[in-house]
């Protein structure tokens, strides 16, 4: 017998397989560039395929370039790199498809996992299978496939099966204490900030299993079989990997009270799950040219920050599910302390949706069982609202695809290589095949992973201004041929200030690679 719902809950599914596996071929025919994140993660991974150990980013010593320094890499989380090496020892590609190949799969994945959480947190099969098209809508979900982002893709590949599983296991057990330990690895691999998601999903476990008993000990018991496990799981994250190295949690810059602290964490609904942050290319923190002024930035966030926490009421009042609407409240309100604290401390956290985007894709059923109950009027225009997040994000894509098909290099990691041009790239390549004994220096994390037989070194790009602290560029001594590679701009005052930077070196020449880039070189010792 011909059942509707089933129909458009299959009719929409459909819809997002097809368009999710187009883009999975698109992306592993043009494999896609790279965020400087998942850049370092993978220049990690250079050095341990060249002999080093794991996890540690061997380089240059900047006192003395003949000799080597080693640093423990713990500011990122190691699966952003490990995940696409499986892939390319499996099955024998290059860097560029191993993360093409990580973003389909984990794309797939995520999906899969957060249409089963939706469905295990008491939505409908049409309300789960539309909020997967929403989600498919975000520009969010086609920046993977532009840019290899690493961590955040991982994440959304883990997180809605994480999820799914606080909602599954409903009394102690040892299936318990197994899934909360392994979810802290394997969460904190995908990438380090799950720990506050871990938080979350926690607490709302030891509340579930407690509920209906007000004995005191009835709650310590169960919060047992929750507490040491994932007491477990953080001391070994913490003692192997945390401790060993830098990250953006280990010291403050001060203290900021300014009005974005708390307004930005606020209105994490809207702007991750409805791409509000993406619309106006970001309201603190931009990828692109700003679209609004400094005063309306802070008039607009206002307002988010009030009609998210409406929302996040309105979906807790409507909503029938318990066990949704205490998640949601408890993820929602630590995102908000946490994010709120890190960024009151001036910790090394951008003011990015993407940070927020667990808040976002967990606000999308809500939103729609909310929606449904109301006139048609309204799901019209939240109808249209997505719409319009749709045709920004294929225009992201579209756009992001011309440039990797014309505007990108290609050489032999496979990545898209933005800050370079492909006549550029084929000169470097060909000189790092000449030479076993130069260094090479870069202002892109990414350029580095094109060198395969010579040591390179990574500076951060002059801003404009050049108010820079010359001890963080300063490398002294020599040792073989010198090649630094510079935007053609750089000629000039920039070029001077970077081969003072070397002062080991003499006699600098200069060689045009091309009209965007230029080649300064040197082989005698000072």
């Amino acid at each position: 017998m011909f059942d509707p719902v089933i129909s458009i809950n299959r009719i929409v599914l459909l819809i997002v397989l097809v368009i999710v596996f187009s883009l999975g071929l698109m992306v592993v025919l043009t494999p896609p560039a790279i965020f400087p994140d998942a850049s370092w993660g993978f220049q990690v991974l250079r050095c341990m395929q060249l002999g080093g150990d794991f996890n540690m980013l061997t380089k240059p010593n900047p006192a003395d370039l003949s000799k080597n320094t080693s640093e423990f890499i713990s500011w990122w989380s190691p699966g952003q790199y490990l995940v696409p090496y499986f892939f390319k020892v499996l099955l024998g590609l290059n860097t560029g498809h191993a993360a093409a190949v990580t973003t389909m799969l984990c794309q797939l994945f995520g999906l899969a996992g957060f249409y089963q959480f939706f469905k295990k947190a008491g939505f409908t099969p049409v309300i789960s299978a539309l909020s997967l098209l929403v989600i498919v809508c975000q520009q969010a979900f086609f920046i993977p496939y532009i840019f290899y982002i690493g961590g955040e893709t991982l994440l959304f590949a883990f997180a809605g099966w994480f999820l799914y599983g606080c909602l599954v296991f409903d009394k102690p057990g040892l299936k318990l204490v197994l899934f909360v330990l392994l979810a802290g690895w394997i969460g904190f691999i995908c990438k380090s900030s799950f720990i506050w998601i871990y938080a979350g999903g926690l607490l709302f476990l030891w509340i579930r299993l407690s509920a209906g008993n007000k004995n005191v000990k009835h709650w310590l018991f169960k919060g047992f079989w929750v507490g040491v496990p994932a007491l477990i799981s953080v001391a070994v994250i913490s003692w192997l990997y945390l401790s060993k190295g830098l990250n953006p949690s280990s010291g403050s810059n001060g203290i900021d009270l300014s009005w974005p602290t708390l307004t930005f964490p606020v209105a994490s609904p809207l702007l991750a799950g409805f791409s509000a942050d993406d619309l106006v290319n970001g309201f603190i923190f931009h990828n692109d040219v700003p679209i609004l002024s400094a005063p309306w930035v802070m008039v607009v966030l206002v307002a988010l920050a009030v009609l998210s926490a409406l929302l996040v009421y309105a979906i807790c009042k409507n909503v029938p599910n318990k066990n949704y609407k205490l998640l949601l409240i408890i993820i929602y309100g630590i995102s908000i302390l946490f994010f709120g604290s890190a960024f009151m401390r001036k910790l090394s956290i951008s003011y990015e949706s993407r940070h927020f985007r667990i808040v976002g894709l967990l606000i999308i059923p809500g939103t729609l069982y909310l929606f449904s109950r109301y006139k048609m009027v309204y799901r019209a225009a939240l109808a249209l609202a997505v719409l319009i997040i749709a045709i920004f994000s294929v225009k992201f894509y579209i756009n992001g695809q011309k440039g990797l098909h014309e505007y990108t290099a290609y050489g032999t990691s496979g990545i898209g290589q933005q800050f370079i041009d492909q006549p550029s790239l084929n000169y470097i390549k060909m000189l790092d095949d000449r030479h076993r004994d130069a260094i090479f220096v870069f202002f892109s994390a990414d350029l580095g992973l094109e060198i395969r037989h010579n040591r390179i070194i990574t500076l951060d790009a002059l801003n404009s201004n050049l108010n820079i602290n010359q001890d963080d560029y300063l490398h002294k001594g020599h040792a073989g041929p010198l090649y630094i590679v510079m935007p053609a701009y750089y000629t000039g005052i920039r070029a001077n200030i970077i081969l003072k930077s070397f002062p080991g070196y003499k006699g600098f020449s200069l060689k045009e690679l091309s009209d965007n880039y230029v080649l300064y070189f040197a082989t005698g010792a000072r």
